[in-house]
């Protein structure tokens, strides 16, 4: 099981490239795509699951170029796109069935199958009412239930998170780190949190570029020494947004406590603080952006 995507570009006009000069070698495991909307991770998805055809490059699963031959790689695929639409009359069960039938997956075992996910996913209860009403949180696990039908040895999901509240975010991380033992998990996304928790390797977009490439720890190495935490009175905190990369503000009774990314203490009251995924993620990309 191997997928390699080799100078892979997509140009939508003239000089207008939505991805450009992508290249990776991907084995099983949880890949975190992570970067800003619009840095082009859904165009890359949309080519990983030959929706959409590459301008430039190749992308080969098990040595099978997907763009002259994607049956082998449709076969295994589970996607689930950022704008995932449903059927508003059918429910879950009705709406499932649909999709199983759609990817050619045998009658007999499709029944067990869904009745796991609707478990998996947290719907069984609400198994039989009309998708139309469902919350957007509740849509949303359809869609991730959609992409589990048929087992999938190469399972991509774009801001799968997206509608869902933070006890459904938790059970859907875990469900990604349980599949991703053998399997390859390709995880879309703005928020860094979700890449935190899951990812055992971190891929870096911004403007259609990879950034870095990287396991995470590599990554939290390359920030010792410089993340800091300094209180400030509130004041100050406009001014200060301007002069430096802050990742994260707490209000305190004596001002507020920033999180600053510096190659160098930005004052002397300042103290060195243990750096985290979101610290990286702004100091990569904040600096191509300057």
């Amino acid at each position: 099981m191997n997928l390699t995507i080799t100078n892979l570009g997509k140009e939508y006009q003239r000089d207008f490239w939505g991805l450009k000069d992508f290249t990776l070698d991907v084995q099983p495991g949880i890949l975190g795509l992570l970067g800003p909307n619009g840095a082009g991770k859904s165009t890359f998805m949309r080519m990983l699951a030959t929706i959409t055809k590459p301008t430039t490059g190749t992308i080969l699963w098990d040595n099978d170029d997907i763009v002259k031959n994607p049956d082998p790689l449709r076969a295994v695929l589970g996607y689930l796109p950022q704008d995932f639409g449903v059927y508003p009359n059918l429910n879950a069960i009705e709406f499932l069935e649909y999709m199983a039938a759609i990817k050619g997956l045998d009658s007999k075992s499709t029944k067990k199958r869904i009745d796991e996910l609707l478990q998996v996913t947290n719907l069984a209860d609400a198994a039989k009412r009309p998708l139309g009403g469902y919350s957007g949180g509740m849509k949303q696990r359809v869609g991730i239930a959609q992409a589990l039908l048929n087992d999938p040895q190469l399972l991509i999901v774009d801001e799968p998170t997206v509608g869902l509240d933070p006890e459904e975010r938790v059970r859907f991380r875990n469900l990604l780190s349980d599949l991703s033992e053998d399997r390859i998990v390709i995880l879309s996304t703005h928020i860094v949190s979700d890449i935190e928790s899951t990812a055992t390797r971190i891929v870096l977009v911004n403007k259609g570029q990879l950034l870095r490439d990287s396991a995470p720890e590599n990554l939290l190495k390359e920030l010792d020494g410089k993340v800091w935490k300094w209180t400030v009175p509130s004041a100050d905190l406009p001014a200060l947004k301007h002069k430096h990369i802050i990742s994260g503000a707490v209000r305190r009774r004596d001002g507020v406590e920033l999180r600053i990314v510096s190659e160098s203490s930005p004052h002397p009251q300042a103290a060195v603080a243990d750096p985290n995924l979101e610290d990286a993620y702004l100091l990569i990309v904040k600096g191509e952006q300057s």
